[in-house]
């Protein structure tokens, strides 16, 4: 399907770019006579986009990395281009004497360039320029993560992404508008921003305006809709075999207020409940919890009238709130499981394993303050991370299972850099386990979409 996709995207890029061109062409056809190096003048700039409604668009501003078409005349025998005041480059091909196609450069400064040059294009032949005041924008930011994506009425959360710069209103799901209180980083990595009350409980999006622009997150905050377990009624809690064993059992459920900031919600599961005092080296499996799978896990009836079924597996995830008080490092991991069909110690098939405390082949300590979101998009499990598939087939995966349970494995076994990053050069480096009491409890786990609505600087 993606394949398919990208297919139709690459024929309508290259008809809407054959139009362009074949414009470009007869409009050259009526001026051959104009003399290369001749004046060179600029009547109107065209935003070219072949993704809006008005793909072929007048505009008195650009992003960086977009691609502009300028009408005008004097443009045969232009040989060089600076937007504001970097040397940027032009295809030949795409020049007749009326109109040329410019891309502008993401390398191109903007707040940066100097103020004689702010805001201009120049356009120079071998014996004439002209300089056209143009606003040039950063590109537009974006939202890539947030630290809490159901947080609770009042918490702070930390929006994460690129350009988010002097943030003044941050709308959240049911149209619930904030523009007070809102702390933005000076280099628009980040904002803060408290919760409001009013949120619906469908979820969605958030969308950023700042001074860059407006950009949204992915549609998956506060969406109840695709919780399949959370320990307090939404979603059932499956458990079986003795109480003193590995599986979490009701009674091994915690429910004090734990975490700073974002707090515990009711019920939660602690992967070391008190009854065991650590775990010992070399061991898989050695805590297990579930949901109730056969007969009452329902993904595609919950589910796919939300996230329609033929949803690419990299737009999809199984996203979770996680609370680690104290360091964890150096062993130890969750083993996410598709259904209830691991014996423990893979690293296959439709499972994760979630090692929070190797980042890029080193070992770094996790910890949080609060309870944090995390998100495994579903192109991560094992087994569906080389190919192209979507959702309905990891819904038919469980449907094909014989115990259709949704759980997380404590495992605390040895495995190697190869087994996270899938590269046999990374075989030789080891992360050998050890005994651990660390304390890791999560909870709301969820189905979200992680689809992103493109951002319009445009009202059409």
């Amino acid at each position: 399907m993606t394949k398919n996709i990208l297919y139709k995207n690459y024929w309508r890029t290259a008809a809407f770019f054959g139009m362009v061109v074949i414009s470009m062409f007869f409009t050259a056809c009526e001026d051959d006579d104009t003399a290369i190096g001749g004046v060179i003048s600029i009547n109107k700039v065209f935003l070219e986009d072949i993704n809006s409604t008005v793909p072929d668009r007048e505009v008195t501003f650009a992003r960086l990395g977009q691609l502009l078409r300028v009408e005008g005349a004097g443009f045969t025998g232009i040989k060089k281009i600076y937007v504001n005041g970097f040397s940027t480059y032009f295809n030949p091909v795409y020049v007749s004497d009326n109109s040329i196609l410019v891309s502008i450069s993401r390398s191109t400064p903007t707040v940066e360039a100097d103020e004689e040059v702010r805001n201009t294009i120049r356009f120079a032949n071998d014996n004439n320029e002209t300089i056209y005041s143009f606003e040039i924008r950063s590109s537009a930011p974006t939202v890539t993560s947030i630290s809490n994506t159901m947080p609770l009425p009042g918490e702070t959360i930390t929006v994460n992404g690129t350009g988010l710069i002097e943030v003044s209103k941050v709308t959240f799901p049911g149209d619930v508008v904030v523009t007070d209180g809102i702390v933005s980083d000076v280099d628009g990595e980040f904002f803060t921003v408290v919760v409001p009350s009013g949120i619906s409980d469908e979820g969605g999006a958030i969308l950023v305006e700042c001074a860059n622009g407006g950009a949204y997150s992915p549609a998956y905050f506060n969406f109840k809709k695709g919780i399949i377990l959370d320990f307090d009624g939404l979603g059932q809690h499956g458990f079986w075999g003795a109480e003193d064993e590995g599986m979490i059992h009701p009674n091994d459920l915690s429910s004090e207020l734990i975490g700073e900031g974002n707090t515990s919600q009711g019920n939660y599961v602690a992967h070391r409940p008190t009854r065991i005092a650590s775990f010992a080296p070399a061991k898989n499996r050695l805590t297990e919890v579930w949901t109730a799978g056969n007969d009452v896990d329902d993904w595609r009836g919950q589910i796919t009238p939300y996230i329609p079924a033929g949803t690419p597996v990299e737009e999809i995830a199984f996203q979770f709130d996680v609370y680690v008080p104290n360091a964890w490092s150096s062993t130890g991991f969750l083993k996410i499981c598709m259904e209830n069909a691991f014996n423990g110690g893979e690293w296959s098939k439709d499972a994760y394993n979630y090692v929070p405390w190797v980042v890029n082949g080193e070992v770094v300590p996790f910890e949080t303050a609060g309870w944090t979101t995390v998100t495994v998009p579903f192109s991560e499990f094992y087994q569906f991370s080389d190919g192209e598939f979507i959702f309905n087939d990891v819904i038919a995966q469980r449907d094909a299972a014989s115990y259709k349970n949704f759980g997380i494995y404590f495992e605390n076994s040895d495995f190697t850099l190869s087994n996270i990053t899938g590269k046999e050069s990374d075989s030789g480096i080891e992360f050998l386990s050890s005994a651990t009491s660390i304390d890791v409890y999560t909870d709301n786990w969820r189905i979200v979409s992680l689809k992103t609505q493109e951002y319009s600087d445009f009202v059409d």
